[in-house]
């Protein structure tokens, strides 16, 4: 997927030492690199400065100690962002919400510590400010959210007079019926408009990763079991579950189901896809509709996962993790093996 993402010409934003890993690994400039985090170990930010990485985004005043101690070895000096808090509650999950006052992301701008923050950053030789960042959540729909950050954070990127500023991410993408999300290019024009109706002439970047990657890619499971509660529920369990795709337990998340063998089929019975961990909770969707004639062995889908699917995947209850296939003008090629139950004691000693 980096490698991808490289081909096309844009640049990736990677949340710790493995993605950054993973990143070099498939080819990536460095500089093409944005390494964010709010706790980055010593360790990740000595292998983003030896790697030349293009951003570091700050978020605290225990990361700046930890870069002025590496630059007193070295004397490496990297570009970075301050991740500034705007104070602005985006209306989302309260998991995925980053930019409220009380967040564990960013100096917050409210207090007077985003204030203090720049004001360090610029009298510090251990990095070269270039801006600031913000980030307000996740799956959010609405756009006057983003105009809204954006204006709250306006005086504050005039004052910096700092020449760059990244609105982060967050613009939602659909996952079922019923749901709207705005295209890339409309979000973009909403925070291109907020931005200039706020006087903010820095140049302006944004990180709208899961808007580009989420409706690539479908989930296939299994069907294995029927089970029909009369009056009370039919559940339909299937071969993965939770720990192919934990956001339905992490933060309610609705998919939409249906069947590959007839993709555009009546789907009238509604039925909760259930995955085989020893938990209840283990709920893939809780309302979905299928087709009438759904059974056991049937090849069920659920589509938009390619964001927080493989990504967040897990060996819960030791269930190995699945392949991942791309697939492309008919062609179809293996790009991550299915787990064998050997790859479960790899680590053991």
């Amino acid at each position: 997927m980096a490698a991808l993402a490289d081909e096309e010409g844009m640049h990736l934003d990677v949340a710790s030492g493995g993605e950054l890993h993973v990143a070099l690994a498939a080819g990536v400039g460095p500089a093409r690199l944005v390494l964010h985090g709010n706790n980055k170990s010593e360790g990740e930010l000595r292998s983003a400065r030896a790697a030349g990485v293009g951003r570091i985004v700050v978020d605290s005043h225990d990361e700046l100690d930890r870069l002025e101690r590496l630059h007193a070895e070295d004397g490496r000096v990297p570009a970075v962002l301050l991740r500034v808090t705007p104070g602005v509650e985006a209306h989302t999950h309260e998991f995925v919400r980053t930019g409220q006052d009380d967040s564990k992301f960013g100096f917050t701008l409210s207090t007077g510590v985003a204030d203090a923050a720049v004001e360090r950053a610029r009298a510090s030789a251990a990095v070269d400010l270039v801006g600031l960042h913000m980030h307000i959540g996740s799956q959010v729909f609405v756009a006057r959210f983003f105009a809204a950050a954006v204006e709250a954070i306006a005086p504050f990127v005039a004052a910096s007079g700092l020449p760059e500023l990244s609105v982060g991410g967050g613009v939602g993408v659909a996952y079922v019926a019923g749901e709207e999300a705005p295209t890339i290019s409309e979000w973009a024009a909403a925070v291109r408009s907020a931005c200039a109706d706020a006087g903010i002439t820095a140049r302006v970047t944004a990180e709208p990763g899961r808007a580009v990657v989420a409706g690539a890619a479908i989930t296939l499971y299994t069907v294995g079991t029927v089970k029909d509660l009369a009056g009370i529920r039919t559940y339909v369990s299937v071969d993965g579950g939770m720990s192919d795709n934990p956001r339905p337990v992490l933060y309610g998340s609705g998919y939409e189901t249906f069947l590959p063998r007839a993709p555009t089929a009546e789907r009238p019975r509604t039925v909760t896809v259930v995955g085989k961990h020893c938990e209840s909770g283990d709920v893939l969707v809780r309302d979905a509709a299928v087709p009438a004639d759904l059974a056991v062995g049937d090849l069920l889908a659920t589509p938009v996962t390619g964001a927080y699917g493989h990504s967040m995947g897990s060996n819960y209850n030791k269930v190995p993790r699945p392949p991942v296939v791309f697939v492309s003008g008919g062609d179809a090629r293996l790009v991550v093996r299915r787990e064998t139950h050997d790859d479960l004691l790899r680590f053991d000693l």
